[in-house]
């Protein structure tokens, strides 16, 4: 699938450097100025985590979906609370454990002077969110405050790889039939862009229950295996059996961060967001189940410094989510016994 249309070259500073982005080869989250993005990944344990950085402060906010998120920090991203602005979201493995790599982040960031200012310094605003992939590798190592740390020192403005690493290292999808017929997840990026030059793009780690769908096309991407090469159908599953029996006592979770250079209010953030998640549902089938804690994080940099129309952003957000998730899919690769869309098609 091609990228979106892009209108100019991005000059900003990366940790005392000058960086020069040619966006027409950057279809990725980091095509908004203002923003790095790390990964850790320990592939034998099969977990991992994933940063994006805003040392400078991006207005946030954030919509949770599902029956089972694991968050950190959310109450404050809803409109009407204190702090605007956040300087980093945290996106793990490791389940609520994986949470622990939050404080890597936040040393990173007081370190160099980065955060909400308080009369004794500052106080780094670490937002996250975690997927669940204990069942995978070891269900003893996760992230933790190293693994963090380790993340927002090899972030870069350069576009993110994708696939089986960070945050998606050990991310699994369409478990309908269990994790036994599951497929690897992993996380994608994609960008879109206004024709006046506004960039909203979508990083985002895929760890659904459901089956990935390319809506374009209406072709399962990724369902949970049947013979050799063939898919099962997740609906005809659930029509099929109680749905007690198919959670397997793991929740999943598909969690991502949405952006944007242009300057928007919190309160639009939250829209950002809110509309962002339609990209979810095309691309995850079903979604925001039970055993899903879906959640989308909207950031704002305003680094163009316009304002815009949060209708048309909310639109190519969704978009850029939906292209994403079929990246981060199709990018992904076996690990810990668990075959890729592309290996188990034979690709």
């Amino acid at each position: 699938m091609s990228g979106p249309p892009c209108y100019y070259h991005r000059k900003y500073e990366v940790n005392g450097r000058i960086v020069l982005l040619n966006l027409r080869e950057n279809h990725s989250i980091t095509a908004v100025a203002g923003l790095l993005v790390g990964h850790w990944t320990d592939q034998q344990a099969a977990t991992g985590c994933t940063v994006v950085l805003c040392p400078d402060g991006a207005v946030a906010s954030a919509d949770v979906r599902g029956g089972a998120p694991g968050t950190r920090e959310t109450d404050l991203l809803r409109p009407g609370a204190l702090v605007e602005r956040v300087h980093a979201v945290l996106l793990t493995g490791g389940s609520a454990f994986g949470l622990d790599a939050a404080t890597g982040v936040m040393r990173w960031l007081e370190e160099r002077g980065k955060g909400f200012p308080v009369l004794t310094g500052v106080v780094p605003i670490v937002v996250g969110a975690v997927l669940i992939d204990l069942s995978l590798g070891r269900s003893d190592v996760r992230p933790d405050a190293a693994a963090g740390y380790a993340a927002c020192d090899a972030a870069s403005g350069m576009p993110p790889a994708e696939g089986s690493l960070g945050a998606g290292t050990g991310a699994t999808v369409a478990k309908a039939m269990g994790i036994e017929r599951a497929l690897k997840g992993g996380i994608g990026s994609a960008a879109e862009a206004t024709e006046d030059g506004v960039t909203v793009a979508a990083l985002v780690a895929v760890n659904s229950f459901g089956e990935v769908v390319d809506a374009d096309s209406g072709r399962v991407v990724a369902g949970p295996r049947a013979e050799k090469g063939a898919f099962a159908d997740t609906l005809a599953v659930l029509r099929s059996r109680p749905s007690a029996s198919l959670f397997g006592g793991e929740p999943n979770s598909t969690i991502g961060v949405v952006a944007t250079d242009a300057a928007l209010s919190k309160s639009d953030c939250y829209r950002l967001a809110v509309m962002a998640q339609a990209g979810l549902t095309r691309a995850v089938r079903p979604a925001h189940t039970p055993v899903d804690g879906d959640t989308i994080f909207a950031l704002a940099t305003g680094a163009t410094g316009r304002t815009t129309d949060v209708m048309r952003l909310g639109a190519l957000a969704a978009r850029a989510v939906e292209r994403a998730i079929l990246r981060a899919v199709r990018e992904a690769k076996g690990l810990a016994g668990v075959p890729s869309a592309a290996e188990w098609l034979g690709g």
